[in-house]
């Protein structure tokens, strides 16, 4: 399950301005990364995961920042194993998050809509980035589950329920407004 190595990141970079530190922090929690402690991370050695370390580590050094960068073979199994459930749990939390998003969100906004009979192209248009973004956020949770985090399918049942609300609504919105000739109106 483990994989052949770890990739360990050591990093400094200055304290001002914190928009920096914070920058590269969200950098590396974007690839993935698993925060031992503050500054130090470890990502399993797959892809092209050392590639993107190496450009944030050149953002660090532009940054006037230090940074270490250690290839560690796996072999320890109870630190293996420790590591991939971390790994596991972290991509769980995400999907949880997912889900949460689909249910009290994007479900209540359509629901919302549809009590205010506000059945527009505009409306359905905003309602469909929002889902787009939500299907954007799973894709990049998926990238880098490494290990199956637990709830991938029920985001995906979810991801999928969105998508049926909104055709509904559309189908909604162009019914109504091909009555009359204009968006928002009922027939």
């Amino acid at each position: 399950m483990a994989p052949a190595f770890w990739l360990l990141l050591t990093y400094k970079v200055p304290s001002e301005p914190s928009r920096a530190r914070v920058s590269v922090w969200r950098e590396l929690k974007r690839l993935g990364a698993l925060y031992l402690q503050q500054a130090v991370c470890v990502l399993p050695d797959t892809g092209e995961v050392a590639g993107d370390l190496d450009q944030i580590r050149q953002r660090i050094r532009s940054l006037d920042g230090t940074s270490y960068f250690f290839r560690v073979p796996s072999g320890d199994h109870e630190q293996d194993a420790a590591l991939v459930e971390s790994f596991r749990e972290m991509a769980a939390k995400e999907y949880g998050e997912i889900a949460e998003e689909c249910r009290t969100t994007f479900v209540k906004e359509i629901e919302f809509e549809r009590f205010r009979e506000n059945y527009s192209f505009e409306k359905a248009e905003e309602i469909r980035q929002d889902l787009e973004k939500i299907h954007r956020w799973f894709a990049r949770v998926v990238e880098r589950d490494w290990f199956g985090g637990h709830g991938r399918g029920e985001c995906e049942q979810w991801l999928a329920t969105c998508e049926s609300l909104l055709e509904e609504f559309e189908a909604d919105v162009h019914e109504r407004a091909s009555g009359t000739g204009r968006a928002g109106e009922a027939p």
